[in-house]
């Protein structure tokens, strides 16, 4: 089954997270993506290869997806706690000025459907949800495969854009300032 165009499963969870040098843990739950665009990217555990790369990426492009008016969030089936140290032990999750969500009870795992049950851990997923919690995209794919974020900024601003502009849908590969396409018999078979 599809989560495209269901609502974000109540839940609440600690996450760690590092703005202007000060440290701290909050609340994180489903009300928190409420009123904003949010972006939850999913990674298998902290201290691993892979994730400290897609942190970074994310870091690097935070102040785009904040342009944009959205949240990132960063879970893996860790607690809090890990994600304050692997912030400070690591130069590149260091970057980090987002939320690391904690997920050490499985509930966001298993309902974004990423839960790997024999190791405990999640899939690689990336999810855009709207300012009404509805999920608008979701990327699955298996662990060994990183992700690039600006492909998740551009998935972000064509959902934006259709949300603005009921009737239009974007092409491929479109991005902001691209044309768009209004649906209609008359483009069956011309494209």
């Amino acid at each position: 089954m599809s989560l495209i165009n269901t609502a974000v499963q109540p839940f609440k969870t600690t996450a760690f997270v590092n703005r202007g040098g000060k440290g701290e843990f909050i609340e994180v739950s489903d009300a928190s993506l409420k009123g904003k665009w949010s972006v939850l990217i999913f990674m298998p555990a902290a201290f691993t290869f892979n994730c400290p790369t897609e942190i970074e990426d994310a870091a690097d492009n935070y102040a785009e997806f904040q342009a944009a008016g959205a949240e990132v969030y960063i879970v893996t089936t860790d607690t809090h706690f890990s994600h304050k140290v692997w912030h400070e032990t690591s130069t590149a999750v260091g970057k980090a000025k987002f939320p690391l969500v904690g997920d050490p009870t499985h509930t966001l795992t298993n309902a974004f459907g990423v839960h790997i049950a024999e190791e405990g851990l999640a899939l690689r997923g990336t999810f855009v949800i709207n300012p009404d919690g509805i999920i608008k995209t979701m990327e699955v794919h298996s662990n060994e495969i990183a992700r690039d974020v600006k492909e998740t900024l551009r998935k972000l601003k064509a959902a934006q854009y259709t949300a603005a502009n009921p009737g239009q849908v974007c092409p491929a590969k479109w991005n902001t300032g691209a044309a768009t396409l209004t649906p209609s018999l008359d483009l069956v078979g011309k494209i």
